[in-house]
């Protein structure tokens, strides 16, 4: 899934290619990952699209059809749900801010977070 994120992928032909049901491997692979097959695929994708947004060359279409997505409304919806704006304004704002920095920096930077892996304010037990 992260090296052919961009192909049509669905989970009965990824589980059938590793001989289980897509039931079970859907299963086996939240308890190995934490997500769903389809939650973890469009997180892959979305951080391909940020990177090819940062360097500004494409459209928001182009981008969505680059890592995979065939619906631009989906690929919008979920793009605004993990970065908190839409393609459009994040390419707008990251093509200038990141010029210069290293590939290793602005991805890490950049990397989209889900709303249960942001920080959680610690408490000291007594």
């Amino acid at each position: 899934m992260d090296r052919e994120h961009a192909l049509p992928l669905d989970v009965e032909s990824i589980a059938a290619g590793v001989g289980m049901s897509a039931g079970h491997f859907s299963r086996s692979f939240r308890a190995a990952y934490g997500e769903s097959p389809y939650s973890y695929l469009m997180t892959r994708r979305i951080e391909r699209a940020m990177s090819l947004l940062r360097r500004g060359d494409l459209t928001v279409t182009e981008v969505s059809l680059a890592v995979g997505c065939q619906s631009l409304g989906t690929f919008t919806t979920r793009f605004s749900e993990l970065v908190g704006m839409s393609p459009g304004v994040y390419r707008r704002h990251m093509a200038d801010a990141v010029m210069g920095l290293p590939t290793l920096v602005t991805r890490e930077a950049g990397r989209p977070v889900r709303n249960r892996e942001a920080a959680v304010p610690v408490t000291v037990l007594r």
